[in-house]
């Protein structure tokens, strides 16, 4: 597959001719959903979730179809019958031509003082992990984890604990908008070194076959 970054958690995947793309929300372009065949979201919110470009990107590829949880499928069910399916963890789907895990119930703790939502992540192939805002460590291998590395809801250490535990043969750097490229050599010498995987990112527009 060819896996292109785009800004903050959005990420395409491309095989065959066809196009998924995960989370394409606010802080990303806003093409970023453009020709996509498979649409994946992993919570709502708007960093991940925007609906104008969901929207647009369904109204263009009547083709297109959208998996992810139920807070965001409310919102898009109506519009587009049949083409928006709900999923949660342990459930797996098809869909053209890409195979699909769903791993995970819950939001990353922000503060105690806040509820927790709902929050999917998504094994693409058997190969790239999404995990949304969580830490969720899938029943199965990963060769490449999208690794959030900044967020209100995690620390350094935690990613890189993280990294340590789903073992995958590469991390590439995912909902990093929010961090300033003066402390990005900070955290690619600490993740690089301790996190026990080949560490990398992307820039935006980006890619890399995986």
């Amino acid at each position: 597959m060819r896996l292109t970054k785009k800004t903050h958690a959005c990420v395409r995947l491309e095989k065959d001719g066809r196009c998924l793309v995960v989370d394409p929300g606010g802080f990303s372009e806003q093409d970023a959903a453009a020709g996509a065949d498979v649409l994946l979201v992993t919570h709502e919110h708007p960093d991940h979730f925007d609906e104008g470009r969901l929207r647009a990107a369904l109204e263009t590829n009547p083709a297109a179809a959208l998996w992810t949880l139920r807070s965001v499928a409310d919102q898009l069910s109506a519009a587009f019958p049949g083409r928006v399916h709900t999923v949660g963890h342990g459930d797996s789907f098809t869909a053209a031509g890409f195979d699909v895990q769903v791993h995970g119930e819950l939001h990353a703790v922000i503060h105690p003082d806040i509820p927790r939502i709902t929050n999917v992540g998504f094994l693409v192939d058997g190969s790239v992990f999404h995990p949304g805002d969580a830490l969720t460590v899938p029943d199965h291998p990963v060769d490449t984890l999208m690794l959030p590395v900044h967020a209100p809801w995690n620390k350094i250490s935690e990613v890189i604990d993280y990294v340590r535990e789903v073992r995958p043969r590469r991390a590439v750097d995912v909902h990093d908008a929010l961090l300033t490229d003066l402390a990005r050599p900070i955290y690619d010498r600490q993740i690089g070194e301790l996190g026990g995987a080949e560490h990398g990112r992307l820039a935006p527009g980006e890619s890399r076959d995986v």
